[in-house]
């Protein structure tokens, strides 16, 4: 039997994935300290690709604050070396 290590070490498509949620949770500790407090709980690390990463929000006001943030928060990820070429926000459907 593989442990869920070795088969993230043997496949690199798991491997890929892997990083990406990793870069993904760091940039979301990068970004965290520039949230407003009352918006923390509302925001979630989403998908990292190619074209960018995806912040979840719980509404559609906290996406339109987040938008307003958006110069600041992607100044803080290029200063950590963690730039991306855009942030996408996405309201979460519940």
């Amino acid at each position: 039997m593989f442990s869920l290590q070795q088969a993230v070490t043997a496949s690199p498509i798991l491997a890929q994935v892997t990083e990406r949620v990793r870069r993904s949770q760091q940039m979301m500790r990068t970004i965290t300290p520039l949230l407003p407090a009352g918006l923390r709980a509302q925001v979630q690390a989403g998908p990292l690709d190619e074209e960018g990463w995806c912040l979840l929000v719980g509404n559609p006001a906290v996406g339109t604050k987040l938008k307003q943030l958006t110069p600041a928060l992607m100044a803080a990820l290029r200063q950590a070396d963690l730039g991306v070429p855009r942030l996408r926000i996405k309201v979460r459907l519940r």
